[in-house]
């Protein structure tokens, strides 16, 4: 049987969100510009592709920037993570990551999880790691990224069974497209996720007693 689980990862599997932090390394104006950018889109107020691009216009961020919000992620991971990622692993769950971060900040998370796939945004360096550009084809740079890829998951590999974990509206989308949606309540409670999700969970080990049934 194959079992796929795919988590978020801005405040579900770690409590940061990478953008915001990157935004605070550029100075207190961008953060705040930033921050409202963001809560917006994650509480479906407005596109994600409409607040994409000019988070990044503002903020500009460098490759060292990158590795140090990466090492943050790491110092604010979620309590249960490992333990949880661990044991589903055991019980035959392929654990990946779909996110609308960024690639070289994910990494390290990812890596010490033991995740093999990431689904983030590709961020492009000069020789000097300064700031040139993102993906801007990359699904999760806009409305409906996220079911694109879990659309594409079953095509590659036509699993038994899908979850997706996540906290903000982009990730509720995934809801008619895999077996199971779980909210993740444990750093924020967006009240459009509240509202349509079935499960939720404010710890990720509490995804255990939901995945034991399949």
């Amino acid at each position: 049987m194959k079992k796929i689980i795919a988590f978020d990862c801005d405040s579900t599997l770690s409590a940061i969100e990478g953008i915001d932090e990157l935004a605070r390394l550029a100075g207190e104006e961008i953060f705040y510009q930033v921050a409202d950018l963001t809560n917006r889109a994650m509480n479906g107020e407005v596109p994600v592709e409409e607040v994409f691009a000019r988070r990044l216009d503002l903020i500009r961020p460098s490759q060292k920037q990158c590795y140090e919000i990466g090492q943050m992620y790491l110092k604010h991971i979620e309590p249960t993570a490992y333990q949880t990622v661990k044991s589903l692993r055991e019980d035959g769950w392929e654990c990946l990551i779909i996110s609308g971060g960024f690639t070289p900040c994910i990494q390290p998370l990812a890596l010490e999880l033991g995740i093999q796939r990431i689904e983030a945004v590709p961020l492009h360096f000069d020789q000097a790691g300064d700031y040139l550009g993102y993906d801007e084809t990359y699904p999760t740079t806009r409305d409906g990224g996220k079911p694109e890829i879990i659309s594409q998951l079953r095509k590659e590999h036509s699993p038994d069974h899908l979850i997706m974990v996540g906290d903000g509206a982009s990730d509720l989308e995934t809801l008619p497209l895999v077996d199971h949606f779980i909210g993740y309540f444990g750093y924020v409670t967006r009240a459009k996720v509240s509202e349509h999700c079935i499960s939720h969970v404010t710890a990720l080990s509490e995804i255990l007693d939901l995945t034991k049934a399949v």
